[in-house]
């Protein structure tokens, strides 16, 4: 089936016309003329399209992985270019629902008992439909709630595997043959890609995904997550909260409700913030699809397959690297690049700095509200070929959900000006980790780690003394060291403890 299968795919690329892609390689284009050649009786369609466009149609007819991908490569100008970016951007996952019935059938496998001893309704006719799953409205019998019945499509995770293998054959091959192939890592984007879509496979991690959001903004009045029923959970079925909302695309119902669009799009941007730096967890799949308002104006977030974590390392770079774009502090952000390792150890720094100067000035010559820290990310994408900056796996769906975010704010708010509601989240994260309140927060997390290593301390020392070679200096050093700390580690020991006390106090 994986031969049929990569011959589907062979012919689709012919089909589309898209083997002139690898004709801009020297080393594949030989190939490319093979293929077609063995091809010529198969005709090709939409001819007179362009080829971005032809690459969007050819991603939609090979199906739910091949979608997937083609969204994340959206985001990715420096990979694709600008024309296929506003192509790609243009994917949806939305495909036709598979048959009520085998959604009934698989809700009662999945609950091990009839589907009317749980619900007193189910509606066989799906409410939404996409690649991964599809969405069916039930009524509890239990206490008669609204819930909403995820269902995972049949044999999807067979279909998935066998395109992802196939996908880490063209990456390699990509990266084999295309003169910027190692420096942007195809095949560290496919591993990581493999990843994001195998979350969104396991239910229970997505249910879980969606209770940890639930929890950091339980006491937040811009959002609401919708609470997992986890009594009915399983791999392939989640059963939540039924969330009456307007399509967060739906402008025209939204004004009519009188909703806030302003007040909307700077909630949207503070809730992606908030989450990014304060959390450090955030909803990798914020696009319009995935967004519901509610009739009091919050946002009603859906579909938590795909989040994102961030290190604090990770953060703390990027909360670097942002305040000093905006503050257009290039040379910064030339050391922290530096510094991250997300540029080699050699790389000039000034010449580095001169570049970031160069594409980014353009940019912030434009009044606050018209720049889109999307397209600066492009930009420094465009000059990481002349300083073999290396893409940055853990941070493609930052970058994705980076992008998707300002969409969603300009959408809703053609004059949003991200840098007003981002730059005080950020600064206000810049001064809890570092300066007084840093050390003091980072103390105490550190506390319980010290309240262990502290009494061992002194055996510690002694063995790590002991271990010493044997000759008289050693010796003299060791007698000397041992005698002070005899006099000293209990008074050390107490002033630790008693800076932890006060520390803790401060803190509180």
């Amino acid at each position: 089936m994986t031969i049929l299968r990569l011959i589907h795919i062979i012919i689709t690329l012919h089909r589309y016309g898209l083997y002139q892609i690898l004709k801009k390689s020297d080393r594949s284009s030989t190939f490319a003329v093979i293929v077609e050649s063995c091809l010529f009786f198969i005709p090709k369609t939409a001819k007179d399209k362009s080829l971005p466009t032809r690459t969007r149609l050819a991603i939609e007819h090979l199906g739910p992985v091949f979608i997937k991908f083609g969204q994340l490569l959206s985001t990715r100008q420096d990979l694709i270019g600008p024309a296929y970016v506003a192509q790609l951007s243009k994917l949806q996952s939305a495909v036709p629902p598979f048959a009520g019935s085998i959604a009934r059938a698989i809700v009662e496998k999945s609950l091990g008992a009839p589907l009317d001893s749980v619900f007193s309704d189910f509606s066989e006719q799906a409410v939404a439909s996409a690649s991964i799953a599809q969405v069916h409205q039930a009524t509890l019998i239990s206490d008669s709630s609204k819930v909403a019945v995820k269902v995972l499509r049949p044999n999807i995770e067979r279909i998935i595997e066998k395109d992802i293998k196939l996908l880490k054959s063209v990456a390699w091959f990509v990266e084999k043959s295309f003169k910027d192939g190692k420096r942007l890592r195809p095949q560290a984007v496919i591993i990581e890609f493999e990843k994001t879509i195998h979350a969104e496979l396991d239910f229970l991690a997505e249910a879980a995904n969606a209770t940890e959001l639930y929890r950091l903004h339980k006491k937040d009045h811009k959002i609401l997550i919708p609470q997992m029923l986890y009594d009915y959970c399983s791999h392939d079925v989640i059963v939540m909260e039924w969330m009456d909302g307007t399509p967060i695309s739906d402008i025209k119902t939204l004004e009519a409700k009188g909703i806030d669009l302003k007040q909307l799009s700077h909630n949207g941007v503070d809730i992606f913030y908030t989450q990014v730096f304060d959390y450090g967890f955030f909803h990798a799949d914020m696009h319009p699809g995935n967004i519901l308002c509610s009739d009091d104006g919050k946002y009603i977030g859906l579909d938590f397959g795909i989040v994102g974590c961030l290190s604090e390392e990770d953060k703390r770079y990027l909360a670097i690297n942002i305040l000093a774009f905006f503050n257009r502090d290039y040379k910064k952000v030339a050391i922290t690049h530096v510094e991250s390792g997300w540029a080699p150890k050699d790389t000039s720094i000034e010449e580095l700095e001169s570049a970031i100067r160069t594409v980014c000035e353009p940019i912030f010559n434009k009044p606050l509200a018209q720049i889109s820290f999307g397209q600066v990310l492009i930009k420094l994408f465009q000059i990481s070929r002349r300083f073999e900056i290396e893409v940055q796996p853990q941070l493609l769906l930052l970058q994705k959900t980076i992008v998707n975010v300002e969409g969603l704010g300009r959408m809703l708010n053609p004059e949003l000006d991200l840098w007003v509601t981002a730059k005080p989240i950020l600064e206000r994260w810049m001064k809890r980790q570092m300066g007084i309140r840093g050390l003091l927060h980072n103390l105490k997390n550190e506390i319980p780690y010290w309240s262990y290593m502290l009494p061992g301390f002194p055996r510690a020392l002694v063995k790590s003394m002991t271990a010493i070679d044997d000759n008289v200096q050693q010796n003299i050093i060791f007698n000397k060291l041992l005698k002070s700390y005899k006099r000293q580690n209990w008074l050390f020991i107490l002033a630790i403890i008693t800076l932890i006390i006060v520390l803790c106090l401060k803190i509180k």
